[in-house]
């Protein structure tokens, strides 16, 4: 009988998007093939701290829990995570009586949106430890954190952008009124102000006039020394869900829909609760030749960041002339049950189980290949 293959999924972290990475985290565990993969759950706290196995276990809800013990996934006592490329890369140390045990992951899974797990930081710690993972590398992970450098990637691909502007937070806290002629002259409003290294909606707020300015930039500036504006458009939201390596596929794309006017902007609760206001429709009600675009400006965005393994890309859709413009590039994409990335590939005929053994597959490979540059020096 074939072993199964023992998958760390790593969750949680400093991030502000913390809580998305729980649901994710379930989501990806739920989902999995227990005939095929051994989960091990293996959490940072909002602190920092990476918890053991049994740990990880209490911040997931009890049917996940469940699913673990029956499969025989987290392991109970002390753990400890070892980085040693010399013995397989990352190792599981466990107590057993006294006597310390070692248990090397096959892949690692790692789920972290945010800072400190989608921007290249867990990517080189995997890296240096050899040891294959889900998804992009440092370089796609990084640029794919920083909405400024991820843009003028875009730029240099050729993709078409709304226009924005970026400011580091020293700036403001010296010459607010600078930076606030900067925006009004060279963007206007209304506008949309971000944190430049976060996602989930998290920091984001609609500046109507230069008082909501100052407030959308305070808040902003909790998050990240960078800051960005961008135009705010009448427009539709449009994702597109992104799988491969070298030679990236495209998902049906889908639509964000408002139900209700009040919701100005796909802010963290529109996106992550059950209010009703706002619904994510695939496949997106488009002409086909419209989505064929989409498909192929969300594979050209994935190699523009040299991604790997998965993706999910944003776009505007202008109402008062249909143009197409890209937004940003997710690089860990939000996995939960109320996500765009499984439906998308649900609405294409690939249902969530087969996507994480498609994202395992494609890590193998991407090692694989990796591992071959390496013996040639």
């Amino acid at each position: 009988m074939t072993s199964k293959i023992r998958v760390g999924v790593i969750f949680g972290g400093r991030s502000g998007e913390h809580e998305v990475s729980v649901r994710s985290a379930r989501s990806v565990i739920d989902a999995a093939d227990p005939e095929k993969y051994e989960l091990v759950p293996l959490a940072i706290n909002r602190d920092g701290r990476w918890l053991s196995p049994a740990e990880s276990t209490t911040l997931l809800p009890e049917p996940t829990r469940l699913k673990l013990s029956q499969v025989g996934g987290a392991a109970a006592g002390d753990t400890a995570l070892v980085v040693d490329p010399s013995r397989g890369g990352l190792l599981r140390q466990e107590s057993d009586g006294g006597r310390r045990a070692e248990q090397r992951l096959d892949l690692v899974f790692p789920v972290m949106h945010g800072t400190y797990g989608e921007d290249g930081t867990i990517q080189g710690l995997l890296e240096m430890a050899g040891v294959p993972y889900v998804g992009c590398g440092v370089l796609a992970s990084s640029c794919g954190m920083d909405k400024v450098t991820m843009k003028t990637l875009f730029r240099h691909a050729g993709l078409p952008m709304c226009k924005y502007v970026w400011f580091l937070r020293h700036e403001w806290e010296e010459s607010p009124a600078a930076v606030r002629e900067r925006v009004s002259g060279g963007i206007g409003y209304p506008c949309f102000v971000k944190p430049a290294n976060l996602g989930s909606s998290v920091g984001i707020s609609r500046a109507v006039d230069d008082e909501s300015l100052v407030r959308a930039i305070n808040l902003a500036a909790r998050y990240d020394r960078k800051i960005i504006v961008e135009e705010g458009l009448d427009a539709r939201e449009i994702e597109c869900a992104v799988m491969g390596n070298d030679e990236p596929e495209a998902s049906q794309p889908g639509e964000y829909v408002v139900h209700d006017e009040q919701a100005k902007f796909l802010d963290y609760t529109e996106k992550y609760s059950s209010t009703g206001h706002v619904e994510f429709v695939v496949p997106a009600p488009i002409p086909a030749r419209l989505a064929r675009r989409i498909r192929e400006m969300s594979a050209r965005a994935f190699k523009a960041v040299d991604g790997a393994g998965f993706a999910r890309v944003d776009f505007f859709l202008r109402r008062d002339n249909n143009r197409l413009l890209i937004n940003e590039l997710n690089t860990i994409p939000g996995l939960t049950d109320v996500s765009g990335f499984p439906k998308m590939w649900e609405a294409s005929g690939i249902p969530f189980r087969e996507v994480i053994d498609r994202l395992v597959k494609l890590a193998f490979e991407r090692h694989a290949e990796k591992s071959r540059n390496l013996t040639s020096l």
